[in-house]
């Protein structure tokens, strides 16, 4: 029971004693904002169809030389089996290994995002910075992506004051 009371003690006191001050922002919506978010994201579209189609043709020429390899696999001898199969094995690896170098973690795509897209979020991580400083603010919470708010007073929301930080109409 003692501890019991001591929790509370405690819990009402840590409350007391909490009055930082924070502000939520949503980042999707104050990036779909900024027109020079949205070019280098249709950028990076147009560059992801290109590869897309890339390896799309090469699946589709894989695909070929398995239909052919299974339509002819009964005529040909032992060597020329193996041979076949080991150039679809080589070509299926290729088609991984190209996939891979395009999307895969680290990639072609991943390395074009963050020469397109970082310099703009942080022109935004500097004006909410900025935003914190100026108000005082001890937290700024962002409710677009990971970070869950269950509940958030609508006066608490600063992604507007954070759009006029940066210039944007």
């Amino acid at each position: 029971m003692k501890k019991f009371l001591f929790v509370i003690c405690f819990l009402s006191f840590g409350i007391l004693g909490f009055t930082q001050r924070y502000a939520i922002i949503d980042t999707k919506y104050i990036l779909d904002k900024m027109p020079e978010y949205k070019t280098a994201q249709k950028q990076l579209d147009d560059i992801a169809a290109t590869w897309q189609k890339e390896i799309d043709g090469a699946q589709v020429e894989l695909d070929k030389m398995y239909k052919d390899f299974d339509a002819e696999q009964v005529m040909l001898s032992d060597d020329l089996k193996q041979k076949r199969q080991d150039q679809l094995f080589t070509k299926e690896k290729t088609l991984r290994d190209l996939q891979r170098k395009r999307f895969g973690f680290e990639g072609d795509l991943f390395k074009k995002r963050q020469e397109l897209v970082k310099p703009v979020q942080d022109k935004v991580f500097n004006a909410v910075q900025k935003l914190a400083v100026q108000r005082g603010y001890d937290f700024i919470l962002d409710k677009s992506e990971g970070i869950t708010v269950i509940f958030a007073d609508p006066k608490l929301e600063k992604s507007d004051d954070v759009i006029r930080e940066l210039g944007i109409k």
